[in-house]
């Protein structure tokens, strides 16, 4: 049975602040809860008007306290912004508060320009130390041995699921080397998806962690009562992401009637093939376009992500596929 999961960007819509952005995050995540989601995670991002998920560990925190059964985690924490030993204390903190609920995704990307990645970590020289320090934070979270030197606390001998995110083969081929579950970021960059899933399972090596590949995709789903309101809600995820090529990223934008109007070929090319992974329609358009997904890549577990502008109806359009998938299963 595939399992269906949210990932939640925490987005900041024009007119609205962070904190509304925060009360709106734990209301879905209810919804998510109530419905049978098994993950709610949220992404690390910097410098980024519209999303409010910066502080990432403090944000799964305030949404961990407020739901009672549904993992809670990070989709993901960009590891090359933080010492290993940090990480894995707030973790540590965050499975001693909510023991057996908290998911820890690790990226290697930024999440953000390299201006504000120098403000984040200044004396960190990039990426390449990723696969290092993946190694030193899963030893953290093994037993203290005696003489250690630096121990995480809390953290030390707490069983934090790891997964590692990846939207190439690198993060395919190292989850796959350390016997970690990996989630593919197909919903912003699915190009080397079939390629990435093809080598994790195939190269798995089974660890204490996981016994065998667990592999999960990200899918853009946006519901509506009707194909064409769907298609219409989705312009503000088109919006957001042509801005973002522009180098203006803004406030969530609202939907307009008219995307054709708001973008140039090329720019509609580009947004096509990076959210080629999307379902978008009515009840009978996404409980197809649903089974299809899952029928053609065969994923342990599907990411849906939504940026909907109206509260309201990324609230319904959650909690209605959240139906369609009891259904399917």
């Amino acid at each position: 049975m595939t399992a269906y999961s949210v990932l939640d960007l925490a987005p900041v819509t024009e007119g609205s602040t962070p904190a509304q952005s925060f009360a709106n995050s734990l209301d879905l995540a209810r919804a998510a809860e109530k419905v049978g989601y098994t993950r709610y995670w949220l992404a690390e991002h910097h410098n980024m008007p519209g999303i409010a998920s910066a502080a990432t560990s403090v944000l799964i925190g305030h949404i961990a306290g407020g739901t009672s059964r549904i993992r809670v985690g990070a989709g993901g924490i960009m590891l090359p912004n933080h010492s290993p030993l940090q990480i894995a204390e707030q973790f540590g903190t965050l499975e001693s508060l909510y023991p057996d609920r908290i998911d820890l995704g690790l990226g290697r990307a930024p999440g953000t320009d390299q201006t504000t990645a120098h403000a984040l970590r200044r004396y960190f020289e990039g990426a390449d130390r990723f696969p290092d320090d993946v190694v030193e934070l899963l030893q953290y979270f093994e037993p203290a041995r005696a003489g250690q030197a630096v121990r995480a606390v809390p953290g030390e001998g707490l069983r934090v699921p790891v997964w590692l995110l990846g939207s190439s083969t690198f993060s395919a081929r190292l989850a796959a080397s350390l016997g970690l579950p990996f989630a593919f970021a197909s919903h912003f960059a699915p190009d080397a998806m079939e390629a990435a899933l093809e080598l994790y399972r195939r190269d798995f090596k089974p660890s204490p962690r996981l016994s065998s590949p667990h592999a999960m995709l990200g899918l853009n789903v946006v519901l509506a009562d009707s194909d064409a309101e769907a298609r219409r809600l989705f312009t503000t995820q088109q919006q957001a992401f042509v801005n973002l090529r522009r180098g203006r990223p803004g406030k969530v934008p609202p939907p307009i009637d008219d995307i054709e109007s708001f973008w140039q070929p090329h720019e509609k090319l580009g947004v096509e093939r990076a959210l080629g992974c999307a379902v978008i329609g009515g009840p009978q358009t996404v409980r197809e376009g649903l089974a299809a997904f899952i029928e053609r890549h065969r994923p342990d577990e599907v990411m849906l992500t939504a940026n909907i502008f109206d509260h309201g109806a990324r609230m319904a359009s959650l909690t209605g596929v959240g139906e369609l998938l009891a259904a399917l299963d």
